[in-house]
């Protein structure tokens, strides 16, 4: 089922999506994201991505205390990026995990009613570049997806810039759509 984020029902609909466990495709602020509660959907995200299933997802939240309720307190400098295109990877009970808190509104209220972390990756194969439009994310996956919202074609598919907070001091993984002070590295 296909419906444009602006449609009322957009949002209602995608929560029952999410929690029956099927995996939805979500604008974030950033590019279309597979999204899924965690952990039901993992298995179902990794086969529709043909993804190595070792390697691990972010998990979005619906705000910062969210993440901090599961991680501990977050450093200042960074939590100030929150809402916003910033994954950070974060000491956990398990290791470490990788949270986002998404800019967008919409999302943050459809995690909130959720009541739990989903998963978000990029809508494409592994190894293939992120699809950006509804019609090519369609094409490569329709019959597969349980639910797409339309929230328009993304212009530049820039995903979120990642941080590693897990070592000594923080670590600069991937360069994203968020561009971070040099400073927030030194040690």
């Amino acid at each position: 089922m296909r419906i444009r984020k602006d449609d009322p029902r957009s949002a209602d609909l995608a929560v029952a999506v999410l929690r029956s466990s099927s995996v939805a495709v979500l604008p974030t602020d950033t590019i279309y994201g597979f999204s899924g509660i965690v952990p039901a959907s993992h298995a179902r995200i990794v086969e529709l991505k043909g993804r190595d299933e070792g390697k691990p997802f972010i998990e979005l939240v619906s705000s910062v205390d969210e993440a901090e309720r599961i991680t501990g307190p977050i450093p200042a400098a960074f939590r100030s990026y929150w809402p916003g295109p910033l994954t950070l990877i974060l000491r956990t009970g398990a290791g470490t995990t990788a949270y986002r808190c998404p800019g967008d509104p919409w999302l943050r209220g459809i995690i909130a009613r959720v009541g739990a972390p989903i998963y978000s990756t990029s809508v494409n194969r592994a190894g293939e570049t992120p699809l950006s439009d509804v019609p090519s994310i369609e094409e490569a996956f329709g019959p597969s997806i349980d639910l797409i919202v339309d929230g328009g074609n993304f212009l530049e598919v820039l995903p979120s810039t990642i941080v590693d907070l897990s070592g000594e001091k923080p670590r600069l993984v991937r360069q994203g759509a968020l561009v971070l002070d040099e400073s927030l590295f030194q040690a």
